[in-house]
């Protein structure tokens, strides 16, 4: 019996939006690909400015924000996986950008949850 392997190809992201509460990515095939802005709490956490300030990496395959130290993989979008970054080193990015008075876009719901 003979099986053929398809090969799969991954999209390349071709633009960023990022609004208060949605990361919607642009891909080369024609899709587009939004997913809830609370699966990137450092977006969640960042200014308009700072959301607005991406480059695209690895040919297309990443989405790269430095002033916040954030990357997002194609890839991880398209299998619906959200950040891994764990707590703690999401409590200390966050406590540094307290320290030096930047104040992000989170806002807070009626529990105090985001």
């Amino acid at each position: 019996m003979n099986t053929s392997a398809v090969e799969i190809s991954v999209p390349v992201a071709e633009s960023v939006i990022v609004t208060d509460d949605t990361l919607t990515v642009e891909l080369s095939d024609g899709r587009s690909l939004s997913v809830p802005l609370a699966w990137f709490p450092r977006l969640v956490y960042a200014t308009p400015a700072e959301r607005k300030n991406w480059r695209l990496i690895g040919r297309g395959h990443g989405i790269h924000w430095s002033k916040l130290d954030e990357d997002i993989s194609v890839e991880g979008l398209l299998a619906g996986k959200p950040s891994g970054e764990s707590q703690a080193s999401f409590k200390k990015w966050l406590s540094t950008r307290k320290s030096s008075g930047i104040r992000g876009s989170a806002r807070r719901t009626k529990n105090g949850r985001h």
